[in-house]
């Protein structure tokens, strides 16, 4: 769903709508009583048939522009007044209706993390379960479960998981609206594949730092170069690290979860994501599931190890031969990175002699 869509999240409107509405035909009938004629006597001073003035007493047919002036000359009463009570008696009869048809669709609604949304304040609390329904299509910015299906069967993103785990979509539309929300509130600039890429240095160069102390600079460097990045706590049953997509065409972002913060996970997952948004098609659609490889997935990968630490100098590195804590450190100084990406490198395999080596190693840290 695009990004533009604004929800106003943990606020709810109180307008006062009584759960009755005042008919045409009621306030008519009196009408008529006031004044003593019949609706048929009120037919021919109106030039309308009988048959006309008899269904708008019963709610049958509705009262139209043309029969509210009739109304108004030959009952002194305004035709807006008429029209008024038109309009606000079939938005209650629709209202009636919908209430219906939102509660038969809760276990549509109960399929997402509801609960999750409402302790969260993300949404309001609902009064039942119409109104749950009600909420939940309000956050995804959307009329109707038909809406709502539609945008999630248009989305365009690409996400790395952990292949340990099943990710509930249900659990993953909400996270990504919620990331949608969030980056509507970041204002980008358009974005721009050169200045992107020397964020992208720039921003390599906090690995060395805690990832909760830099966040808002990775905010701010990322929005100077069109791409909001978002950081959300998981929702329900998903088990996904981040993703990338294209809000707009000049905005893009980047949403990662809080999974895992440590420096090699938390970067590895950004610099992946960029990938995507630098070398593939701001339309493709990148679904990884579970256990699945796709080339784009594994392009992202090389070029985020490659961007991390040139193969060139982790080979020089691998054939020094010591993989101690102190030779880690020394060399992940000399790139300007933290330590543990040098471990999560090896571990990954890109160097299968040592990686078993490294595992071991970061394992008894």
């Amino acid at each position: 769903m695009a990004g533009w869509r604004r929800t106003l999240m943990s606020q709810e409107q109180h307008i006062f709508e009584p759960d009755y509405a005042l008919s045409p035909g009621t306030f008519l009938e009196e009408s008529l009583d006031a004044m003593g004629i019949s609706a048929r006597e009120l037919a021919r001073c109106c030039g309308r048939s009988a048959k006309l003035i008899v269904e708008i007493l019963s709610g049958k047919a509705p009262v139209e522009p043309e029969t509210a002036l009739q109304f108004e000359k030959v009952t002194n009463v305004n035709a807006t007044v008429w029209l008024n009570l038109e309009s606000g008696y079939r938005l209650h009869l629709a209202r009636q209706l919908e209430e219906v048809k939102l509660s038969d669709s809760f276990s549509w609604a109960r399929e997402f993390p509801l609960r999750e949304l409402q302790e969260r304040r993300i949404i309001a609390r609902p009064k039942d379960q119409a109104d749950s329904v009600r909420k939940l299509l309000q956050f995804f910015g959307v009329a109707g479960i038909d809406a709502c299906e539609a945008s999630f069967a248009s989305y365009s993103i690409a996400y790395r998981h952990s292949p340990s785990f099943q990710t509930d979509r249900k659990s993953l539309y909400a996270w990504l609206r919620v990331g949608e929300i969030e980056a509507d509130a970041i204002d980008c600039k358009d974005f721009d594949r050169a200045t992107f890429l020397k964020s992208l240095t720039r921003l390599r160069a906090l690995t060395v730092e805690s990832v909760d102390e830099v966040l808002p600079q990775i905010v701010s460097i990322c929005s100077r170069a069109g791409v909001a990045f978002v950081l959300a706590r998981p929702l329900g049953k998903l088990a996904l690290s981040g993703i990338s997509r294209w809000l707009t065409p000049r905005k893009a972002l980047i949403q990662q979860t809080m999974r895992h913060k440590t420096n090699d996970h938390f970067w590895f997952t950004f610099f992946h994501e960029a990938a995507h948004l630098l070398l593939h098609s701001r339309k493709a659609v990148f679904i990884v599931d579970p256990g699945a490889n796709t080339a784009e997935e594994e392009e992202a990968n090389r070029w985020a190890a490659e961007f991390l630490i040139p193969t060139g100098e982790l080979a020089r590195f691998v054939r020094l031969g010591d993989f101690s804590e102190e030779a880690v450190a020394e060399f992940a100084s000399e790139q300007g990175i933290a330590p543990g990406i040098v471990v999560g490198q090896l571990c990954l395999g890109r160097m299968t002699p040592v990686a078993m080596t490294a595992k071991a190693m970061a394992q008894s840290d």
